[in-house]
C-alpha cells in the first residue's frame, strides 16, 4: 500500500518540483540584463538616501539574473511625488522600488487628495530599522536640553518636510500632547536640506531625524557639540541616549499620553521600501528574499557598521500586518489625529 501511495505521489512531487523550477527560472530570465531601480522620495545625502544606497550595493548578488541597480531621488511634496510615482506610473513587474515616508499611510487614512494610493494595494519588501525619532537643536539656538526648550519664551522654530512625514505630523502630536513652544517650518525636500537650513541658522533645529541616521549624517556636529538632542519622541529611550528625556514624560494629559503612543508607533516605522500594485507574486517574493538576505549579509552589514547605521529588519510580511493594523486604527483616535494633524 505504501509502495503503491508513493508511486501515485512520485509524479506529483516532481510535477511541483519543475513548477518551482520553472518559476525560479522565468524569474531569473526576466531579471538578466535588466536593471531595478530604487526612487528614494527625499534629497541625497539623507537618512532615506544613504540606507538606499548601501542596500543597492548588495542587493543585485540576491536576485536571480543579477540585474544592475540604479538609485534615482525624486524628492518633492513630502515625498508624495515619489510614492504616487510608484503606485500610479511606475511598470508593475519588479523592475522599481520605492523608499518613502511610511507615515504617508497616514495622510491616505485621514482623506488627503493629494495621496493617490491606497497603503494595502503596494508590495512590501521590508524596512532595515525602525527609527528612534528625536529632536536635535543647534548650539547657536541657545538650547542644549528639553527643559531650557520648555522654558523658552520664544518659539523655536523646527525644519520639516511637510506632511505626511515626522518632522511634521509628529511634531504636531509633540505640540498638542506637551506645552514645547515650537513654530513649524515646513518645505524641505528632505532631512539634508532641514540639516543645512538648522546648520545656516535658517531654523533653530528639527524633529525630523531618527536617531539611527542623525548621528551618521550629522555626526560630525554631534561630536563637536555643534548640535544637541534635547528630546526623543518615542515611549523607550534609545540605548545611546539614556540621558535624553522622553517626550511622553512632558504629557499633560492621558490624552496627549495616547497621542504620543501613536505618534510612536506609526512614525518610528517610515523606512519602508515598497512595490507597485499588481508585480508578479513570484518575482514579489523573490524580491522579499532578497531583501532580507542583503539585510544579513556580512559585506553588507560591516559596512553598515563601518557608516554607523543600525540594522533591525522587519520583512514584507511584517510590514503588510502593520499596514494593515494602521488601516484598523479606531475611528475616534483617527478623527482627533486628523483634526490636530490638519490644523495649521
Amino acid at each position: 500500500m505504501a509502495k503503491a501511495l508513493t508511486i501515485f505521489l512520485l509524479p506529483i512531487f516532481i510535477s511541483l518540483a519543475s513548477v518551482k523550477s520553472a518559476l525560479a527560472a522565468s524569474v531569473e530570465e526576466f531579471y538578466k540584463g535588466k536593471a531595478i531601480q530604487f526612487i528614494v522620495g527625499a534629497s541625497a545625502g539623507g537618512g532615506y538616501d544613504t540606507y538606499t544606497r548601501l542596500i543597492a550595493r548588495h542587493f543585485a548578488q540576491y536576485v536571480p539574473g543579477k540585474p544592475t541597480m540604479v538609485v534615482q531621488n525624486m524628492p518633492g511634496a513630502a515625498m508624495l511625488i515619489a510614492a504616487n510615482h510608484v503606485f500610479n506610473s511606475a511598470p508593475r513587474d519588479g523592475t522599481v522600488i520605492g523608499h518613502w515616508s511610511g507615515p504617508l499611510l497616514l495622510q491616505h487614512l485621514m482623506g488627503n487628495p493629494a495621496v493617490q494610493f491606497e497603503g494595502r494595494k503596494f508590495g512590501w519588501l521590508g524596512m532595515p530599522t525602525s527609527d528612534s525619532l528625536v529632536c536635535i537643536m543647534t548650539d547657536r539656538s541657545g538650547i542644549k536640553t528639553a527643559e531650557e526648550w520648555r522654558k523658552s519664551k520664544a518659539r523655536v522654530k523646527l525644519g520639516a518636510i511637510g506632511p505626511g512625514t515626522s518632522g511634521t505630523d509628529d511634531t504636531k502630536l509633540l505640540a498638542a500632547a506637551t506645552d514645547f513652544p515650537l513654530q513649524l517650518v515646513e518645505g524641505y525636500k528632505g532631512t539634508a536640506d532641514v540639516r543645512v537650513a538648522a546648520e545656516t541658522g535658517e531654523v533653530d533645529g528639527t524633529c525630523a531625524f531618527g536617531w539611527q541616521s542623525a548621528k551618521v549624517t550629522w555626526g560630525s556636529a554631534l561630536r563637536a557639540r555643534q548640535v544637541h538632542v534635547v528630546l526623543q519622541t518615542m515611549l523607550q529611550s534609545h540605548p545611546e541616549l539614556k540621558g535624553v528625556p522622553l517626550a511622553v514624560e512632558y504629557a499633560k494629559t492621558e490624552e496627549g499620553k495616547k497621542l504620543l503612543r501613536i505618534a510612536s508607533e506609526i512614525y518610528g516605522k517610515q523606512r519602508l521600501y515598497s512595490l507597485p500594485p499588481q508585480v508578479p507574486e513570484e518575482r514579489v517574493r523573490t524580491l522579499q528574499r532578497a531583501f532580507v538576505n542583503t539585510l544579513k549579509d556580512p559585506q553588507f552589514l560591516a559596512e553598515a557598521e563601518k557608516a554607523k547605521l543600525e540594522i533591525d529588519p522587519v520583512d514584507g510580511p511584517g510590514i503588510e500586518k502593520m499596514v494593515t493594523g494602521l488601516y484598523e486604527i479606531e475611528p475616534a483616535i483617527l478623527n482627533r489625529v486628523k483634526q490636530l494633524l490638519q490644523s495649521k
